[in-house]
């Protein structure tokens, strides 16, 4: 419980920062996509949240009518977070090449004297993020699948809510820890495999990170918020054990690559 406490914590430290001088300039970018993706979905929820509710219940059987008249309100929590879930991921696809910028500067002003990953240029994230972006997005619709099944299951119901959270918190933890790993040449199964061991980490940055995307204005500064966040919980939580594990000069993360 204490890991997951620290990985709440951490959900929200980015938000101090975003006016901070040194950071402003990659902060603005992710901001105004963040801010314009998230007025779409706002407006989008207005108009369909109520039909999408009703297919939800639709959906259940009809012994379970009465039942699912008790549930309508974890219908309406489960839809939004879906929602937020989804228009979160469309927002990194697009903010992808800043925010790894964006972790590199705060990652240099938070350990100027550590050492540091390689310089990153504009035209290589430009070519290069979006796909980590495809990629990482393949591994949540395998993630989901299970997930998507379990609505065959109408007894499954009542458990939905909580092991969409679970699942939406871990997705977003490793979509936002991603930007300052892939600085250090760690790739999605070399971070996977890093995390499950911090899992309880993991899922309480990625819970911070839920109810951060469902506040209203907050949710606007969610993305630059959470990659700062990331980024701090890597330099203070995360690079000490990895680096030591990886060798002082090893650039690569090839002993995760032996592991199961």
């Amino acid at each position: 419980m204490d890991d997951f406490l620290i990985g709440l914590r951490y959900s929200y430290r980015g938000l101090p920062w975003l006016w901070r001088k040194g950071v402003r300039l990659f902060v603005v970018v992710p901001l105004l996509i963040n801010s314009l993706v998230f007025a779409v979905a706002i407006m989008w929820a207005g108009s369909n949240i109520g039909g999408l509710v009703s297919r939800i219940q639709e959906a259940a059987p009809d012994y379970l009518d009465w039942f699912v008249w008790l549930l309508w309100p974890v219908f309406v929590l489960l839809a939004l977070l879906g929602l937020f879930f989804g228009f979160t991921l469309v927002a990194n696809l697009i903010g992808s090449p800043f925010n790894g910028l964006l972790a590199e500067r705060v990652e240099r002003l938070t350990d100027p004297g550590g050492r540091q990953p390689d310089n990153l240029s504009l035209a290589t994230e430009l070519l290069r993020a979006p796909l980590e972006e495809l990629r990482k997005l393949l591994y949540v619709v395998l993630l989901a699948i299970p997930l998507l099944l379990l609505w065959l299951v109408p007894p499954a119901y009542p458990f939905l809510p909580f092991l969409w959270a679970a699942f939406g918190a871990w997705v977003l933890a490793l979509e936002y820890l991603d930007y300052p790993l892939s600085n250090w040449h760690l790739g999605t199964r070399q971070q996977r495999i890093m995390l499950r061991k911090r899992r309880m980490l993991a899922l309480g940055f990625g819970s911070g990170i839920t109810l951060l995307t469902t506040i209203p204005v907050l949710n606007f500064v969610a993305m630059p918020a959470s990659v700062i966040g990331g980024t701090l919980l890597w330099s203070e939580q995360l690079k000490k054990g990895v680096l030591a594990d990886r060798g002082d000069d090893e650039a690569d993360g090839n002993r995760y690559d032996n592991e199961p």
